[in-house]
């Protein structure tokens, strides 16, 4: 099978000394003569987060293994791949999509064979328990903000003058629909500088305003 090694450091100075970019490449590339496997490339990341944001190298080996000629993508220990469990699922459900394999030599993950395949399984499944648990904490935190009056989400900037036509232009029996069309039409931003108003966008000034129910 041909394989695409990758291998990161978190700062700049371990990348330049070397130190622990070596050590990974050794550790793959014994693992590749081990099993048979040819080495067709070994990207690398330096200086990068803990997630996968802003890593063209292991964009790169990823696309290796969905365009080809990789069918498989190895690092010698998962944190390397990322930190975050969420991260590492999302590359394993590629993988799994793309038909190519995925192996971190630490901890025995191997999606080519069973027993790998099933240890990846339980740590996505794992990581998606953690998201969903997030969620609830998040959805639970903004209930309790909600109740105790906390008025959510950005702070509107819409100037009195434009509250105050809206209010005119409804008290007139102009419809949502209507009022959003003239404020467009005049140009005059949201309440978070956005460019377009909505019927839903004027209502929500309106029950702001408290002229509305």
């Amino acid at each position: 099978m041909q394989v695409v090694g990758y291998v990161r450091v978190s700062t700049s100075e371990q990348g330049e000394s070397g130190a622990g970019l070596e050590a990974q490449r050794a550790a793959i590339t014994a693992a590749c003569a081990q099993r048979g496997w040819t080495l067709v490339a070994i990207e690398e990341d330096v200086a990068s987060g803990t997630s996968r944001n802003r890593r063209p190298g292991l964009d790169n080996a990823i696309r290796a293994c969905e365009r080809g000629p990789a069918k498989g993508l190895i690092v010698a220990k998962l944190d390397r791949l990322s930190r975050s469990l969420s991260d590492f699922a999302d590359v394993m459900l590629r993988c799994k999509r793309g038909g190519w394999a995925l192996v971190a030599l630490d901890l025995g993950v191997d999606t080519s064979t069973a027993a790998g395949a099933l240890v990846a399984n339980v740590m996505a499944s794992v990581a998606q328990w953690e998201r969903d648990t997030i969620a609830d904490r998040t959805r639970q935190a903004l209930a309790v903000k909600k109740a105790q009056g906390v008025k959510l989400g950005r702070a509107s900037t819409l100037p009195a003058t434009v509250s105050r036509r809206i209010a005119r232009d409804r008290a007139n029996g102009l419809s949502y629909r209507a009022i959003a069309d003239r404020l467009n039409a005049a140009g005059v931003p949201t309440g978070q500088g956005g460019r377009q108003w909505y019927p839903m966008t004027v209502r929500t000034v309106l029950l702001a305003k408290g002229g509305e129910s």
